[in-house]
């Protein structure tokens, strides 16, 4: 089936980044066939128009690194020194079950779609029903199995996501939207011997690796003290930094560090917004593109930065980088759209498929209405994009062609059937949560 939208501001976002201001996309099924201004677009030949109303049209956006089965965490200790050890680890072990991970991925995708997010990469336990709950939702995405060096809500034994992701990979490679990876949880909290058995199985099965990697001022000591090296140099003589790598945070980078992750073409997801709420600093990312590095941008976890929306983060990484560097021109709102949407691409190696609006893409298209109060007037559509727009501004999304978002509601899901489900799955947990809060802190 050929759709056409029409009457919109279309940003490409190809490597011109071409503007459209009165512009048409035509797709067929999940293929782009043209973009254009509309004085071009065809007068018949489709099967369906959508009328753009001067939206702006992007394409679809891509969260980088996130855990979308954690849901239930989030607003939970918000402002607690060592959150992750006080609620995060000991309630995943308690709490966690396939289902509380499973309702919780459908609602975290249901938020991100919502926004406008089309494309996510996922770290977390319960993986393979995360993969469902992807499924059923009809998202794009790149989704890890959390390997670390104790037992977990979903394993036995130290290091047990290893023998997980041999099931897990297998069954989910080759799947249309779903791509599955492996995801050492740290080079702190993984034996070398892991760290190095993760990468083995990456590259038996040609898939993306991802982890955490110098984002915690307790890892980089810890290196330091008993390698006497950076957590990146570490992995560098572990013959682990490759273009497969997914490298999450990065925050305490050296320029030496820099260099290596350049050297081995490892990618980097970028997530201001957790980063700078948790005080852990905000990472040199003008350095790492200058190098070449390629740098999406991330939510991390709904625990960690609240939402997963990439609308957040863009006026946040303008915010924090222009205030760190000293230098309001430093990111010019264009790049920062980049970075939500063609840069993610690159760094998830998905970029001959979407981050752009262009003839042969994959149709992951958003619209923006700008009849919102918020939305006028528009002399940048960009700058609209990053300093204005919010994720309530997102009408229409569509993944692979098929329409997941119009006018401002799913589809396919009911939310509110959504939170439903998932409230009732989380009796047990907040009864947990509740408990600790009321735990002294250490």
């Amino acid at each position: 089936m050929k759709t056409l939208i029409t009457n919109a501001t279309v940003l490409t976002m190809n490597p011109e980044y071409e503007v459209f201001e009165k512009g048409f996309i035509l797709f067929e099924n999940d293929r782009i066939l043209a973009v254009g201004p509309t004085e071009e677009q065809p007068s018949a030949g489709y099967d369906h128009m959508l009328d753009g109303k001067n939206a702006i049209a992007m394409p679809g956006m891509v969260n980088t690194h996130t855990h979308i089965g954690m849901i239930p965490f989030r607003s939970l200790g918000d402002d607690t020194p060592d959150r992750l050890r006080r609620f995060l680890f000991p309630l995943e072990k308690a709490c966690m079950t396939k289902d509380l991970a499973y309702h919780s991925g459908k609602y975290a995708i249901a938020e991100m779609q919502l926004a406008g997010v089309t494309t996510f990469m996922d770290m977390y336990y319960f993986e393979d029903e995360l993969a469902q709950a992807t499924d059923e939702m009809k998202a794009r995405a790149i989704l890890g199995e959390t390997v670390i060096d104790f037992a977990t809500c979903d394993t036995t034994e130290a290091h047990g996501g290893l023998a997980y992701a041999e099931i897990f990979i297998p069954k989910w490679l080759g799947h249309n939207l779903i791509t599955p990876a492996i995801a050492p949880h740290a080079p702190n909290t993984n034996s070398p011997q892991a760290l190095r058995r993760a990468a083995d199985i990456a590259e038996k099965y040609g898939v993306p690796l991802t982890l955490h990697l110098s984002e915690m001022d307790y890892e980089i000591r810890h290196f330091q003290e008993k390698y006497g090296k950076t957590p990146v140099a570490f992995l560098n003589d572990l013959s682990i930094l490759n273009k497969r790598l997914i490298a999450a945070h990065c925050i305490h980078v050296t320029p030496e560090d820099i260099t290596l992750l350049q050297q081995n073409e490892v990618a980097v997801a970028h997530c201001i917004g957790a980063n700078t709420k948790s005080a852990k600093g905000v990472a040199p990312v003008k350095a790492m593109l200058e190098a070449g590095i390629r740098v999406g941008l991330g939510t991390d976890g709904p625990s960690s930065g609240n939402t997963l929306d990439l609308f957040t983060q863009m006026r946040m990484f303008a915010n924090f980088h222009k205030t760190h560097l000293q230098d309001r021109g430093a990111f010019p709102a264009r790049e920062i759209v980049r970075l939500a949407t063609m840069g993610g691409a690159e760094v998830l190696g998905l970029a001959d498929k979407i981050g752009s609006l262009e003839p042969g893409k994959k149709a992951d298209i958003v619209l923006v209405e700008t009849e919102s109060a918020n939305m006028f007037p528009i002399f940048d559509p960009y700058a609209v994009l990053v300093y204005s727009a919010n994720a309530g501004n997102v009408s229409e999304v569509f993944i692979n062609g098929a329409p997941i978002v119009k006018d401002k509601r799913l589809v396919a899901q009911n939310l509110n059937a959504l939170r439903t489900a998932l409230a009732s799955e989380m009796q047990e947990f907040t009864k947990q949560a509740k408990a600790n809060e009321k735990k002294p802190v250490l």
